[in-house]
């Protein structure tokens, strides 16, 4: 196996899910359960692959991506946080929305092909093993991950966002503003899921498919399950699903996995993302106000 080329395709593979992730963790700490990612994932690669591809600059079709996957975050806000539908299945028409949207709008402007390119982002330090990635991985590894942490941690928005998501009726009697720090934490979860998809189609693809984020919005979510809604371990754990992701491809041409059913192989980083759930579920606490609306009395 090649340990190179296995640590390139991580780096490619967990980008997006830690975008996503972070994006959810903010979400979920203020007490929504966001199910619109998948579908927020799906409109940041649309919007970011459209308007690169009128515009020709990544630059303008990556801040397209973010003003989506806020919007996206706006419409969760309206209908969780000031009309109060069920968070499920406000998350779930969202992301439905947004995918039929998409595809709409990509069949009468591009036909629903795949014929259509646009320029991609260059690799950082190309050709040094190891170094060589994509600028919007080491903004993941090494600007969103820790600011996160240190914001829900170490800050006031931090405490209040967690406090909103705990206990809303005490939040609002200290003053703060819980309408306001939910729709903030669905905006900014909505920005960073958008971006994931958009690495998908301004970074590995230069275009844009059916089906392109393939299910890693819902990994997201386990991913945010799993690392009991913090930051440190959601990065372990997507860096685990996307090195057996990674592995899996490289293992389906190993001889000794000639026999192998290759359906089985695309299974494996799903397998293990559920055994870590059982594992992971054992006394789990969620925030106090998980799926929880507020009115104020």
């Amino acid at each position: 196996m090649n340990l190179i080329a296995l640590f390139a395709a991580t780096l490619v593979t967990v980008t997006p899910l830690l975008y996503a992730t972070i994006g959810e963790i903010l979400c979920e700490r203020a007490g929504v359960l966001n199910l619109g990612i998948e579908g927020t994932m799906y409109a940041g690669a649309f919007v970011g692959f459209a308007i690169t591809a009128a515009t020709g600059s990544i630059g303008v079709g990556l801040l397209a991506a973010v003003v989506a996957g806020a919007l996206a975050g706006l419409l969760m806000g309206l209908l969780t946080v000031s009309l109060g539908v069920n968070q499920h299945v406000a998350g779930i028409g969202t992301t439905l929305l947004l995918i039929g949207l998409s595809e709409f709008v990509n069949r009468l402007r591009f036909g629903g092909g795949t014929l259509t390119q646009v320029p991609k982002m260059d690799l950082l330090f190309p050709g040094v093993p190891f170094l060589e990635m994509y600028a919007l991985t080491l903004v993941a590894f090494a600007v969103v991950a820790p600011l996160t942490w240190w914001v829900l941690r170490s800050t006031g928005a931090g405490l209040r966002l967690r406090a909103v998501g705990e206990n809303p009726e005490a939040a609002d009697a200290a003053g703060i503003n819980v309408s306001r720090t939910r729709y903030a934490a669905l905006v900014v979860g909505g920005a960073l899921m958008a971006v994931g998809g958009a690495f998908l189609t301004l970074a590995v693809l230069g275009t844009f498919t059916l089906n392109i984020t393939n299910g890693r919005g819902w990994v997201a979510i386990a991913l945010v399950i799993f690392a009991r809604w913090r930051i440190g371990p959601a990065v372990l754990g997507g860096l685990l699903f996307a090195v057996i992701d990674a592995g899996q491809l490289q293992l389906a041409i190993m001889p000794a996995f000639a026999h192998v059913p290759r359906e089985l192989l695309i299974a494996l980083p799903y397998l293990v993302v559920i055994a870590a759930l059982a594992l992971a579920g054992e006394g789990l606490r969620y925030p106090g106000a998980y799926l929880k609306p507020y009115r104020r009395i």
